[in-house]
């Protein structure tokens, strides 16, 4: 049996991936390296608790390791003018959230080989937005992605509550 950082060790450690620190998510103090470890580990835990077999469980996780490896800024001023190009539903249908995981799944394959499967968990992971998944990988992905982001998105509001509070309120 491996173990989770056995299954992951190759991805945390090569530069673009660790370049993924950088780069803000969910809001708060949360990186988009913490949210593809957490989801990946997330992944890794309902594998095992689905009692998923040794190759799968090491496929969904790397997966989900992979999940937002989309490289690129969403929020910066260049792609907020290229999917402002389009209009309508072919905006729509740039915008991040519903196109980040077949990018992710695009690149990740180059530096990190992955079978059809871990390609489709990846390019579905955004469901309902994204396509049907169609594996028990794809769907324990998706869940895992929900329940990690849930997390650090109640998280970043209550950051923020917080900041807002300790402005108006002022320390006695």
């Amino acid at each position: 049996m491996q173990s989770f950082s056995q299954i992951t060790e190759d991805i945390l450690r090569h530069p673009r991936f660790q370049a993924l620190r950088s780069s803000e998510h969910h809001g708060g103090e949360n990186s988009l390296f913490d949210h593809s470890v957490d989801t990946a580990w997330c992944a890794y835990k309902l594998a095992r608790r689905f009692h998923l077999k040794e190759e799968r469980v090491a496929a969904v996780t790397r997966a989900a390791m992979l999940h937002d490896f989309f490289c690129y800024d969403w929020r910066s001023p260049s792609h907020q003018r290229y999917v402002r190009q389009y209009s309508g539903l072919k905006r729509l249908s740039r915008m991040h959230a519903f196109t980040h995981g077949a990018l992710a799944a695009r690149r990740a394959n180059r530096l990190f080989p992955l079978d059809q499967r871990q390609k489709a968990a990846i390019t579905s992971h955004m469901f309902p937005l994204a396509p049907l998944p169609r594996s028990s990988e794809a769907w324990i992905l998706t869940l895992a992605d929900k329940m990690v982001a849930s997390r650090e998105m109640s998280s970043a509001v209550r950051y923020h509550i917080r900041r807002w509070y300790h402005k108006v309120v002022p320390a006695h």
